[in-house]
């Protein structure tokens, strides 16, 4: 099975605002650059252009290899925990979007990865020449990017096209090099729509065509209702004793719109009777166009096939079928170099690193954990289900010493605490400190530990002993009488951690919690599994801070602070 990499961005400049995305396909084990994908949106925020990236990037990688197993590499945290199945996806923009992009492949064949920004400048510089296209009144052309070539330094990238007409070619080699076969839409009166008519480049004979890099245009007729949504069938057959559509062509068919809706099947692109020549050598492209009616239409896919295989090898390579306009996409070279290094990087790849810098100012919570309760130094379980403890005088002096650090910090512009008596009054006392009023969120109080409550750890295991060892191998399990469970827990903190940055977006606020709240958002920040819970120490009025940016990448930048303490 092939393995292929898909770097996907999206960009939006005023979120919302003229938006664009950009998509790359990459062989794993080569590291070299298979396609690329581009387009200028319209209006539309910064999720919403990458998802839509993720989706053009999901069909191009369909369109070479259906079979393929992909990895999906994005610097957007929010569309990888919601394609990844640990976040909700609530935007109504989003949830077709991504219902689109979980269909394109069966689910275990692809799996998701976050990765900084700065590791996807590839698919980034994309977007961002679709959106200068989409100010300049124009959409992106593959002929005019130089993506790849800023992102890896190659000099053989997106070299000149020229256009030219195919038909009817000789025995000889079809297509061979970069040739580039565009389709054309002609608008009706409603938006263009994105579906997908015919296309064919057949009956080849004695001569070569095509050879280099020209591109062949298409046309397409707008009907006057709402354009289907399937594809029809763009077609590769005949082919004679010579080669057919070698090196890096692409072809581009052409589309006519129907008066109706038409449901979203998909149609055929084909290559089919190969003689005893070559078909589709190389990187060769079959690209479809789009037609307009007087409707909106979302974007679907027509499907590659390989038929009748005559003694000549057909789709050697890496030929690809692909849909243009207004998603042009092109095929390009990567030097050696740049390979390798991508090879050996998908080998082994660090997931960590910082949020993007330029995503604006971040919504940043200052995790408090409430001072000692005369319980705390006992280590026994105190949850919001038992005796809801007070202060002890350690606790008020360690508030106390909390609330000078936090004062000499000089960024808190908003407190909100659990209601709970320790997380108050924990937070009265910085609020005296900075003049600012303290909001009770019920999202942040601690897990409630059931009969636990008030036990130590040795005690729970001597009383119930099978419940201690499910509840610690399984996130899922609740305490014994009813408590609850590590997941119940993250669901209510995932919850309000979505609330409180929406609304406090670019805001610093001061979260005075407890361990378990401020351990889950550290965890959730992090993608970490849930049994890391077990694997973090977090001390009485410990401060923690994690920045959440606009694109929903999370960035821890403290943990477990105390130096206030000694």
């Amino acid at each position: 099975m092939r393995e292929f990499i898909v770097e996907a961005d999206g960009g939006s400049r005023g979120n919302p605002g003229p938006a664009g995305y950009g998509s790359v396909v990459i062989d794993a084990t080569t590291g070299e650059t298979l396609a690329e994908a581009a387009e200028y949106i319209g209006i539309a925020t910064n999720n919403v252009a990458e998802y839509r990236g993720l989706l053009a990037g999901l069909r191009t990688a369909h369109a070479l290899d259906p079979a393929a197993s992909i990895h999906v590499r994005m610097d957007s945290k929010l569309v990888v925990e919601q394609m990844s199945g640990r976040w909700k996806i609530k935007h109504p923009d989003m949830k077709p979007l991504a219902a689109a992009a979980a269909t394109v492949f069966p689910a275990e064949q692809v799996t998701y990865e976050w990765i900084p920004r700065a590791e996807n400048k590839h698919a980034d510089r994309l977007a961002n020449e679709a959106m200068d296209a989409g100010k300049r009144g124009e959409q992106w052309s593959a002929a005019n990017s130089t993506a790849e070539l800023r992102s890896t330094g190659s000099a053989e990238t997106l070299q000149g096209r020229g256009r030219a007409q195919l038909s009817s070619a000789g025995s000889g080699d079809a297509l061979k090099g970069r040739g580039t076969h565009a389709g054309s839409s002609n608008a009706g009166s409603g938006e263009t729509p994105k579906g997908r008519g015919h296309g064919e480049l057949s009956s080849a004979g004695s001569g070569d065509a095509l050879k280099g890099r020209g591109t062949h245009a298409g046309s397409s007729n707008a009907g006057s209702g709402e354009t289907p949504k399937g594809r029809g069938h763009g077609e590769l057959s005949s082919a004679g004793s010579g080669d057919a559509l070698k090196g890096r062509g692409t072809h581009a068919g052409s589309s006519n719109a129907g008066s109706g809706e038409t449901p979203k099947g998909r149609g055929h692109g084909e290559l089919s009777s190969a003689g005893s020549g070559d078909a589709l050598k190389g990187r060769g492209t079959h690209a479809g166009p789009s037609n307009a009616g007087s409707g909106e239409t979302p974007k679907g896919r027509g499907h590659g096939e390989l038929s009748n295989a005559g003694s000549g090898d057909a789709l050697k390579g890496r030929g690809e079928l692909r849909d243009q306009p207004p998603l042009t996409r092109t095929v390009t070279t990567t030097d050696k170099s740049t390979a390798d290094t991508r090879a050996a990087r998908n080998v082994a790849t660090p997931s960590a690193g910082w949020a993007p810098a330029d995503m604006g100012a971040p919504a940043t919570f200052v995790l408090l954990r409430h001072g000692e309760t005369p319980l705390t130094p006992q280590k026994r379980f105190s949850g919001s289900g038992g005796t809801n403890p007070s202060l002890s005088n350690v606790g008020r002096d360690q508030a106390e010493r909390a609330a000078t650090a936090l004062a000499a910090r000089g960024t808190i512009q908003h407190i909100i605490a659990s209601p709970l008596t320790r997380t108050r009054e924990t937070a009265e006392a910085v609020a005296q400190r900075l003049g600012l009023d303290v909001t009770i969120e019920e999202g942040l109080r601690e897990t409630d530990f059931g009969a636990w409550e008030g036990l130590t750890f040795g005690e729970v295991r001597e009383r119930h002993p099978e419940d201690l060892t499910t509840w610690l191998a399984d996130p899922t399990a609740q305490p014994t009488g009813g408590g609850e469970s590590f997941a119940d827990t993250a669901t209510r903190i995932a919850a309000t951690r979505d609330k409180l940055t929406a609304a406090y977006a670019g805001r610093t606020v001061l979260l005075v919690t407890h361990v378990t709240p401020i351990k889950t958002f550290v965890q959730l920040a992090l993608g970490a599994p849930p049994e890391s819970l077990f694997r973090m120490e977090l001390s009485a009025a410990s401060i923690s801070a994690v920045a959440y940016y606009a694109d929903g990448n999370a960035s821890v930048r403290l943990f477990n602070d105390t130096s206030h303490l000694r």
